[in-house]
């Protein structure tokens, strides 16, 4: 396992875009809980999960992936095991169960889900590469993520069953799904999501989404342009703060919707708007860069993969990173409805960042591994 390894195939402009985002990150969760004492040991917090996600990176890339992919089972049963005992012993807030709460540190089982469902797929479409791409086989993939998305979608936490329901479609399509399937799949999407706006905009509550929820895809919507405060005050102060900043931006630590606590959770789902106050529009465009440097690293780890399985861990990243930041940046920009995803690398959460840092970690171990080593 150990002795199949060559660094000279290491990704370090993925690493380096990985520390350079990361560091960013941290840096301006400093600047958006500035004088708040109740929010800067978060500072700390993620200073160390950064810290536990680098080491993280070269011991998951030192160990070949194909071992990753072969314990799916074992690591299937685990999540799904934390999923289920979530819904019952998790911390509550906004109506969702999410976290479990171990002393000061909150444990998110819903992010580690999304890399592990990555790697439960890219073992399916492994062992079924030479099976017809019929429905069967779609069925076979949708099956394997089905058993994490409905257990997240009872928390409920709708953003991230959102994530998932992606990644596993992206998969299909890089795998060979027919045009015809995506045609009714999508159909039926479509009409899901038809329905859920009707019958949010006549006001009649469905099962699977909390009140909130159906109240921001309304508000999205139908927005009530004298609302000065409640369901829509977030996004108007990001608004605000994304034109304050202009070309260049107020400076470091001194954007005035930050700084005065106009933005709320500043930190997480609105650190866009932050770093776009402070920054301007060179900075956050500065940060797309970064983020979209990850990316195409994970993509080209993905075309040079020497099996199926490493290409779908390489691209079922890439979609997780880039789909979570388009929502975020969307989010921010008022584009589509606020969902509580966050800016990948850049915002607060250390489930979040560690599971990414495995996640780019699996992605270092299939490009060190794209050839056979020579001697």
């Amino acid at each position: 396992m150990l002795r199949d390894i060559s660094w000279r195939y290491f990704d370090f402009w993925l690493l380096g875009a990985v520390v350079l985002a990361t560091a960013f990150g941290t840096t301006m969760i400093r600047s958006a809980v500035a004088g708040n004492e109740v929010l800067l040991p978060l500072i700390n917090r993620q200073i160390y999960f950064a810290l536990l996600g680098l080491v993280l990176i070269f011991v998951v890339a030192a160990i070949d992936y194909r071992y990753w992919t072969a314990l799916y089972l074992p690591m299937y049963i685990v999540i799904l095991a934390f999923l289920v005992t979530l819904t019952g012993f998790g911390l509550d807030v906004f109506g969702a169960q999410r976290w479990f709460q171990v002393g000061v540190l909150f444990l998110q089982p819903t992010e580690f889900a999304k890399t592990i469902a990555i790697l439960v797929l890219a073992r399916y479409f492994d062992v079924t590469q030479n099976r017809p791409r019929d429905l069967r086989w779609v069925a076979g993939a949708v099956l394997w993520a089905s058993g994490i998305i409905i257990l997240i979608l009872l928390q409920p936490n709708l953003s991230n069953v959102v994530v998932l329901a992606v990644i596993l479609g992206a998969l299909l399509w890089f795998n060979g799904l027919h045009i015809k399937h995506v045609a009714i799949i999508g159909g039926i999407g479509l009409a899901a999501l038809g329905v859920v706006v009707a019958l949010t905009l006549l006001g009649i509550r469905i099962p699977f989404l909390q009140e909130y929820q159906q109240q921001r895809i309304a508000n999205f919507i139908l927005p009530d342009p004298n609302a000065t405060f409640g369901a829509t005050y977030n996004v108007q102060q990001a608004l605000i703060a994304i034109g304050s900043g202009g070309l260049l931006g107020q400076g470091y630590g001194h954007g005035s919707q930050t700084q005065l606590r106009f933005l709320k959770v500043r930190h997480t789902d609105f650190i866009f708007s932050a770093i776009s106050e402070e920054f301007g529009f060179f900075g956050s465009l500065l940060v797309i860069i970064i983020i979209l440097l990850v990316i195409w690293r994970c993509l080209r780890a993905a075309q040079k993969s020497r099996d199926v399985a490493g290409m779908c861990i390489a691209y079922g990243v890439a979609t997780l990173i880039f789909f979570q930041g388009m929502v975020n940046i969307g989010v921010n920009l008022n584009i589509v409805p606020v969902s509580g995803l966050p800016l990948p690398f850049i915002s607060y959460g250390g489930s979040g960042l560690t599971s990414l840092m495995l996640g780019i970690g699996l992605v270092e171990s299939v490009a060190m591994r794209h050839r056979t080593l020579d001697f």
